[in-house]
């Protein structure tokens, strides 16, 4: 029988701080209701000087690990997807490993932007099928509110910081009709000029501040996204009709309608969290997925579809039977 990733816990972390439009209306040239019929962002956290993506990744894991009642000791790999480390090296996931006092296992970092969880769960899943772990940790952890010009009304209303994580393992005999179905990943690099940091450490000179074009953005998530799913449901013959939740990146509630529409979904079947925590790139569907499961949303044998578009352009899907 063959081997297959099971998603058996996830966990959050979120700042204490919360900021609202009104609050950000005091700084730049804007408002409330300018921020929510453009984007759905009612508010979002905001880390403080203590709080670091180390530190809320391991968080993040630490609930995640409670929420599937195992320790540390289970877990041999850490896969992180950020586009804000705390430092160049050693990566999240290694710190994350060091806090959780792991010492058996292995981890790295994945940066493709706002697609980041997909692509970290994408690869954890394939290290999983071919027994190279059997329990992992899968982290989206980001601090944007540090690579944001707060002069820039485009861009500082749209971000928020958090931490979201799920827990992996693998497949017993008997457990093949539950986890991670299939995944699919793609990336675009003509247009990586429409979402962008402009710098990094290994640039003599940059301000390091996000910068996109968000008409072109859109443009192009709403038809990516949707072929992206139609392709992960395509490749184990499902159709729309069997998909009981759909968690997409939370971006833009616009965008988020627009992919539900083209897959005949109601708003109903769709986990929305853009509104309290803005765009939290890469931690945004752990964040949301957490959310829905300890609601009582998602529950045992849903099936569960899961899409982001980031900078790059990256884009990806991921099924999963809960």
């Amino acid at each position: 029988m063959s081997r297959r990733s099971l998603l058996v816990g996830s966990g959050k972390y979120l700042p204490a701080r919360v900021v609202t439009n009104d609050e950000l209306s005091s700084r730049v040239d804007t408002s409330d209701e300018w921020i929510r019929t453009r984007t759905g962002i009612c508010q979002r956290h905001v880390a403080d000087n203590g709080e670091t993506c180390v530190s809320m990744a391991v968080e993040a894991a630490r609930n995640a690990l409670a929420d599937a009642g195992l320790d540390a000791s289970a877990i041999d790999l850490v896969i992180v997807g950020t586009s804000t480390p705390d430092q160049a090296f050693p990566s999240v996931a290694v710190r994350v490993l060091g806090e959780l006092g792991t010492t058996g296992g292995y981890g790295f970092d994945v940066s493709a932007a706002c697609s980041g969880f997909i692509y970290a769960l994408s690869v954890a899943d394939g290290l999983i099928r071919a027994g190279s772990a059997r329990g992992a940790l899968v982290i989206g952890s980001e601090v944007y509110s540090r690579i944001l010009d707060w002069e820039d009304r485009t861009t500082s209303v749209l971000f928020g910081d958090g931490a979201g994580a799920v827990v992996l393992r693998a497949s017993e005999p008997g457990e093949a009709e539950r986890g991670i179905l299939a995944t699919h990943l793609h990336a675009d690099g003509s247009v990586g000029d429409i979402l962008y940091v402009d710098g990094a450490v290994g640039l003599r000179e940059h301000s390091g501040y996000l910068r996109m074009n968000g008409r072109e953005v859109f443009r192009h998530a709403v038809s990516k996204l949707a072929s992206s799913v139609d392709e992960v449901l395509e490749s184990v013959g499902l159709g729309y009709q069997d998909v009981s939740w759909l968690v997409p990146h939370q971006a833009n509630i616009r965008i988020i309608e627009g992919v539900a529409k083209k897959l005949q979904m109601s708003m109903e079947q769709v986990v929305v969290t853009v509104d309290r925590h803005a765009n939290t790139s890469a931690a945004s569907i752990p964040l949301a997925l957490d959310e829905a499961r300890r609601d009582g949303r998602i529950r045992s044998g849903d099936l569960v579809l899961m899409e982001a578009l980031g900078g790059g352009l990256t884009w990806g899907s991921a099924l999963v039977r809960m």
